[in-house]
């Protein structure tokens, strides 16, 4: 008779990780729900949003203290992006793409230099972009037409960027250039470079569908003069860097899907304990409980892949096909919740005056950004029949 303890399930948090969950969804529910509806209209995140969130510490998760971080985990920063995207995925796309694309890159890539100079002010307010995708290059992220070529002690940079996220506001873009097309994706770098440089610019903006409050722009750049100091990682090693990135940034994807779908379950769930119909609440109804019942399972499911993915990283332990499959997984799920989320509201659903269609909006990006749903399957084919 074995005396060992059996592992708790990924859904059981430990008293430090649920502390932390309540303190962000606290945040989350007074600070940003009031302005929700407000932001989606105007779409526009509210700059003192912005500053709290870096006041909270939620912009240097997984920072070390040295540099003024809470030295956590990336199981935290999903816990954090999760509530807040329950509330709203705007305002999580902010945090997820700061620690889990550009903190962590320069956590992994950068010398001691680059981090004593910059991660003390990226867990204080210099917010970060990650600059790869280009017009001709979305799913063939390596396919890039900007180019690097020194000069001096320095590099000039032109191209263009497109489809970054937070670029409106960020202080610091992680820029993916070619150095020698001859080498294909082995001429590709990585640029530590700031917004003020000489010959960087903020292009338009985008109108999208939903995350509408989160800034998604156009980055270009002519022969924009960074200093060599600034290369993160090895010359020619940007493939590496973006690719290993990425594989983290899955997580966090995954983390702000299965918000957005508990955030149109409970508001679905709120809205059919309330409204009637033939004389008793909708909520009374079987088939309606039955539709509910299929929600809550799958999320359920979802919300696990994206924890295991999450505890498999801390442990350094393999996670690139588990977190492809989260990722895969919760924005397919989050898209059929949200969209039976709204079905549930009726004719509400259709209407802003209540959030299922906002919810609906937010989710589909989930299938696209950071790896579409067809990549996932081929990263996960990959590895798992390798």
């Amino acid at each position: 008779m074995t005396t060992e303890t059996a592992p708790q399930p990924l859904s059981v948090l430990s008293e430090e990780e649920e502390l932390f969950r309540q303190t962000v969804r606290e945040f989350a529910e007074t600070e940003i729900g009031p302005y929700v509806h407000e932001m989606d209209v105007a779409a526009e995140m509210r700059p003192d949003l912005i500053e709290k969130f870096f006041a909270l510490g939620l912009m240097g998760i997984e920072v070390p203290e040295q540099y003024g971080g809470a030295g956590g985990s990336i199981f935290l920063a999903t816990l954090a992006i999760e509530e807040m995207a329950r509330v709203d995925a705007s305002a999580a796309i902010y945090v997820d793409v700061h620690n889990t694309l550009v903190n962590n890159a320069l956590m992994r890539w950068g010398t001691d230099e680059q981090k004593s100079r910059y991660l003390p002010r990226m867990t204080t307010g210099l917010l970060g972009a990650f600059a790869l995708s280009e017009p001709a290059s979305g799913s063939d992220a390596f396919a890039l037409e900007a180019r690097a070529t020194q000069d001096g002690d320095d590099w000039l940079i032109t191209g263009r960027k497109f489809w970054i996220t937070s670029g409106a506001e960020a202080g610091i873009f992680i820029v993916f250039a070619t150095v020698d097309p001859d080498k294909g994706y082995k001429g590709i770098t990585a640029f530590l470079v700031e917004r003020d440089f000489p010959g960087l610019a903020i292009g338009k903006r985008e109108k999208k569908l939903g995350i509408r409050a989160s800034s998604t722009v156009e980055v270009i750049l002519e022969e924009c003069r960074v200093p060599a100091a600034n290369v993160l990682g090895p010359v020619g090693q940007g493939y590496k860097i973006s690719i290993e990135t990425l594989n983290e940034g899955r997580i966090g994807i995954g983390a702000q899907m299965i918000g957005v779908a508990q955030g149109a379950l409970d508001a679905a769930t709120k809205y059919i304990k309330e409204r009637h119909q033939f004389g008793r609440a909708i909520a009374d109804f079987q088939g309606v409980q039955f539709q509910v019942a299929e929600m809550a399972t799958q999320l359920e499911a979802a919300r696990l892949m994206v924890y295991n993915a999450a505890r498999l990283k801390d442990a350094g332990l393999p996670f690139t096909r588990e977190a492809a499959m989260a990722k895969l997984f919760s924005s397919e799920t989050a898209n059929r919740i949200a969209g039976q989320a709204l079905e549930l509201f009726g004719g509400y659903g259709y209407s802003q005056e209540y959030p299922a269609e906002k919810f609906f909006r937010d989710a589909k990006i989930g299938v696209i950004y950071e790896g579409t749903s067809n990549m996932q399957l081929q990263t996960i084919a990959k590895l798992h029949l390798k």
